[in-house]
């Protein structure tokens, strides 16, 4: 009989560290085959979320516009606005006169916006981090929720100067503020009590546990709350621009409508509310690549 082969122990074990890296290569592989098609999905429903939007809106103010009886004198339409645009003798004159108006309002939109975010974002850290200071600063933060802007936006300006950024950021930062701040403090308290107490065990602190734990956990809510807050970030500038600047779109309304130029006034509305919601759709397609990069799955919507 002939003798059995023998396999050297140090070939073998080769082998098998060979076989054990293959299998971690081909399991990174189809993780990041999966996050790949995860992300275009996500990116792809973004995508066709905003075109269905988009759509049922412009079919609304169609419907409004045709079903009211508004003379078409004052009540502008979907084409009307394409036309004075694009196709117009004048279209060329039009947009030269409404995208500067458009871009100091999302200028305008974007002060109050980074400003709002990063004072809910510091606000929330330092309400986990400290009851007190929760239960001093909270009701002020609710007493600006709660009086209607256009009433304190007087003693805004007076204190700020009429016409200055500072105004333009503070009023922009009001709207914004609470449901930010509302959507990062739910996300910082939902975080896991297990991983906390394996931070505590290894002897990290509050600091830690909010850093390690607390702020990438609460990531979700962060960009929930950055979704919600560009709509209200073009509400704010649009506010400021009419009670205070002058400028941008906000400010220009009302000389469209006080001078009859109906067509530069829907315009401006349809310019404006068209940019919010590929902004608002941006943030959310940002948000899905960032989740899916680190793991998370985003939320359905």
């Amino acid at each position: 009989m002939p003798p059995r082969a023998t396999l050297d122990p140090v070939t073998a074990g080769g082998a098998t560290v060979q076989l054990a890296v293959a299998a971690d290569a081909a399991a990174q592989a189809r993780l990041r085959a999966e996050r790949r098609r995860a992300l275009r999905k996500t990116v792809l429903r973004s995508l066709g979320n905003a075109g269905i939007t988009i759509i049922v809106l412009l079919l609304l103010w169609q419907a409004v516009v045709s079903l009211t009886g508004i003379s078409p004198y004052i009540a502008k339409g979907p084409l009307d606005v394409w036309e004075f645009l694009f196709t117009s003798p004048n279209a060329e004159a039009n947009r030269a006169q409404l995208f500067p108006l458009v871009g100091q309002t999302l200028v305008d939109s974007s002060l109050g916006f980074v400003v709002g975010m990063i004072v809910a974002i510091v606000l929330a850290v330092a309400f986990s981090l400290s009851k007190a200071v929760e239960a001093g600063v909270m009701p002020l933060v609710l007493l600006l929720r709660t009086i209607p802007l256009v009433s304190i936006a007087p003693v805004i300006i007076l204190m700020t100067g009429r016409g200055t950024t500072a105004s333009v950021a503070v009023i922009g930062t009001i709207v914004v503020l609470f449901p930010a701040l509302a959507n990062v403090l739910f996300g910082l308290s939902r975080a896991s009590r297990q991983s906390l107490d394996v931070v505590h065990v290894f002897g990290g602190g509050r600091l830690t546990a909010l850093r390690k734990v607390n702020l990438p956990g609460a990531l979700p809510s962060i960009f929930a709350a950055a979704r919600v807050s560009v709509p209200g970030a073009v509400t704010g500038a649009l506010l400021a621009e009419w009670l205070s600047t002058g400028a941008g779109i906000g400010g220009s309304i009302l000389k469209f409508n006080a001078q009859a130029q109906f067509a530069q006034l829907w315009s401006s509305i349809a310019l404006i509310t068209l940019i919010t919601l590929l902004l608002y759709n941006l943030v959310q397609i940002v948000e899905n690549i960032v989740l899916t990069r680190m793991g998370m799955t985003p939320g359905a919507r």
